[in-house]
Formats: C-alpha cells, structure tokens, sequence
C-alpha cells in the first residue's frame, strides 16, 4: 500500500486503510461539499437546488482505492476503479454511514444527498465507486452480471475497511454502522441487510432498484420504450403511474433507452449479438431492438446471471425504504411496492418501514423544473436517517404509510422538510 499525506496535513492526518491499495489523507477545515473535497459533477443532479447546505465539518479526508483491473474511473487522473473517499469528522457521534454510488456514478455521487447531512451529525462517512463507472460499466465482466456483482462486493469491502480505519483512527470501533444509499445504491443498502447483515446494524433504502426473476428494469422499460409516444394508455396501465405523464418525455431522452441498453448489456449480451449495448432508440421491429426485448423468453442462462444479484426480501437489520410515487425510472408499483411485499413475506416485516413520498420522482434536480407538481426526496431521506437512528435506541419509527404533500407548501419549505407521519 502506498499512502501519500497532502502538503497540507497536519501530523496525525495520515490514516492507513487496509487493503487499499493507495491512499492519499489530509485534514480539511470542512469535509462537506461546500468545502469543495469532492468533485461535483459526481453528484451533479441527484439533488434539488434549495436542499439545505450544513455548516462546516473539519475533520480528515481519506481518498483512495483498493486494487483492481478496470479503469473506468478517471478521478484524480488516476484511471482506475474501486477508487472511495472515507470522510472522520473531527467531532464524532460514534457512528460510520457506508454507501455505494447511484447510476453509474463515481465515488463523490452521494456527497450532496446523503454524505452533507451525516457529517453534519457527526458520523464517519465512506462511499465507493462500485468497482465500475459509466455506460459502458458492462465491459467489466468475464461472464454477464459481474459488474453488478462487484458493486455489492465493493461496498462490503469497504465497510469492512472503513469500521477498521474508523477504529484506529478514534481509538474505538464504531458502535453503529449504516448503510445507505440511493437508486442503485439503494439497492446495495438492500443486498447488504439481506447477505452481510452483520456488518450493519441498519439502513435506508432510497428508491433501490428491484432485482428478481419476475421485477426488474428489464421486464417494464421494453413495454415504455415499445409504446412511447405511439400508445400511452399503455405505458400507465402497465409501467408508470398516472400523472407521470409531463415527465415521460425527458425520462425517454435521458434514462429509459440508455438504461435498458446497458443493462440489457450486461445481463444478456447475447441479445444483439456483437453490438456493444444495442441500437440507440431504434424502432419497435427494427432487429435486435432493444424495444422489442423479452426477458421472460430469454435462455436459462440469462436468468441465472440475474439470480447472481437479485434479492430476497430476507433482511436482517432494520431497513427503512423510501419512494416517490411519480418516479418514472423505477416505477414505485413494481418496484418498492413489490419489495415490501417481498420482505413481509420472508417473515421480516417487523424490521422494515416503508415510506411512498406522493409527487416524489427518481431524480430530485426535476423538483427545480417543476415545483408545483413533484416534491423532491432528499428532505425525506434526511427525516428517514434521523427515524433510523431513534428506531436502534428504542423509539419505533412511524407507520409505513404514504406521506401526503403538505397542502399549500411552498417549494423553499418543500426543498428543506419532510415529516414522515
């Protein structure tokens, strides 16, 4: 390992992480976003303009990665994946929150939604890249479902780096470990309490991605991409939810196609034969058209790479899920809806809470667009933190229920709270 302390550290701001294969350690007067540690176009868009900034949080900085192959992630110039940042703030609650990136992003991706708000309450925080980035992440395979493999892998290595660094850095281990994480990090908080769960004593899935063999992205974003715009009636009765409507164009352009493809890609790439990730919004009829994608037909072998990463619902920890329902990536009726039955089923009712946010959407930057129809989910991220953390000292969390908009909330309010009963 090699561990390089920036010009800038004081003594004591070298912090060893086992296993990583190169780190470099400083001490900042403010480990928030707005102390500018963190690169910015990582997190660019996951959150509404108003969210609240907390003041600063000194402390020391750790970035790094641990070894690996692929070179996805160019960060710092350095080329190379499984790149994290560890953040130990000066005054410490005792607690470390652990989280892997949303999308295909890199390891700054939760800085502004989750990581500003657990500094400010004194926790450590540590987030990975996930082992791979960007749209081309599927090249990262020997067989298909790897890459996505690796993700949860990742996050449990880190965790297990962070608990050992926090503890030798304060001279305790942390007595509470979280994880959390949005999107496809929210569905790594879901892998984690089902496979690893005594690594964690809890966690907050926000709107985490469905794997199982009968809901997964697969099955519903062939029907949007099938029917959009030619036969909406369509899209509602089977995909999204009534008035999702003015957001389906964007959603179109931006996430539906490409995230079909490349997931597609990644679990099936026998599909289109030797095309990297399909024919970009091709026509239904048009060969090998991603539009015109069956998984339910495909070969057996394309159902057990899904089973390599789908989940149970056999949580272990308590697990607090949140979901707009206008999200129109991750449709909330097959997704969240179905995980929470998933999770009574299993027996495990009792350690799960389940939050629909109303006119809450997939990417909170759209609340800035449309104030007056959709509200944005980082404010209810924040209460949900704050419900965990009283549920593991004894006060039951709310109801799972759906939490209404405020009637008559302005959008200042809307982009700052959130109750959830």
């Amino acid at each position: 390992m090699v561990v390089r302390v920036s010009a800038a550290a004081a003594p004591g701001c070298a912090v060893p992480v086992p296993g990583a294969a190169y780190t470099e350690s400083a001490c900042v007067s403010d480990l928030t976003t707005a102390g500018g540690h963190t690169v910015a176009a990582d997190w660019a868009g996951l959150t509404s303009a108003g969210l609240p900034v907390p003041g600063p949080v000194p402390g020391v900085q750790i970035d790094g990665y641990f070894p690996d192959t692929s070179t996805t992630n160019t960060n710092h110039g350095w080329n190379h994946d499984a790149q994290f940042v560890l953040r130990l703030p000066r005054n410490w609650n005792g607690g470390l929150v652990v989280g892997g990136s949303p999308g295909n992003r890199r390891q700054y991706a939760n800085d502004r939604a989750i990581g500003d708000q657990v500094l400010a309450q004194g926790y450590a925080f540590a987030a990975t890249d996930k082992g791979n980035t960007g749209s081309s992440f599927f090249a990262d395979d020997e067989r298909p479902g790897d890459a996505i493999a690796e993700w949860n892998f990742r996050v449990t290595q880190l965790t297990i780096a962070a608990k050992a660094t926090a503890a030798r850095y304060y001279g305790r281990p942390p007595s509470r470990t979280l994880a959390a994480g949005l999107s496809n990090g929210g569905y790594l908080v879901r892998w984690q309490l089902e496979n690893r769960p005594a690594l964690y004593d809890g966690g907050v899935d926000w709107e985490g991605t469905l794997w199982t063999q009968q809901d997964n992205l697969l099955t519903f974003l062939p029907t949007a991409l099938r029917n959009y715009p030619g036969s909406p009636s369509s899209i509602v009765d089977s995909v999204f939810a009534p008035g999702s409507q003015f957001l389906w164009d964007y959603h179109y352009q931006v996430y539906w196609d490409l995230t079909q493809r490349i997931y597609r890609e990644e679990l099936d790439p026998g599909y289109d034969g030797d095309l990297a990730a399909g024919i970009p919004f091709c026509a239904s009829g048009t060969p090998d058209c991603d539009a015109d994608y069956d998984y339910a037909s495909r070969p057996a072998s394309v159902h057990r790479a899904v089973d390599r990463i789908a989940l149970t619902g056999r949580i272990g920890k308590p697990l607090i899920t949140l979901h707009g329902t206008l999200d129109t990536l991750l449709p909330i009726s097959r997704d969240s809806d179905v995980y929470d039955r998933m999770i009574t089923a299993a027996g495990r009712g009792g350690l799960h809470r389940y939050y629909r946010i109303e006119d809450g959407n997939h990417v909170d930057s759209l609340f800035d667009a449309y104030p007056d129809r959709l509200r944005p989910m980082a404010p209810c991220f924040r209460t949900a933190f704050a419900t965990l953390a009283g549920w593991l000292t004894g006060h039951q969390p709310p109801r799972s229920e759906t939490v209404p908009r405020p009637a008559g909330a302005s959008a200042a309010e809307l982009a700052g709270w959130c109750a959830l009963s």
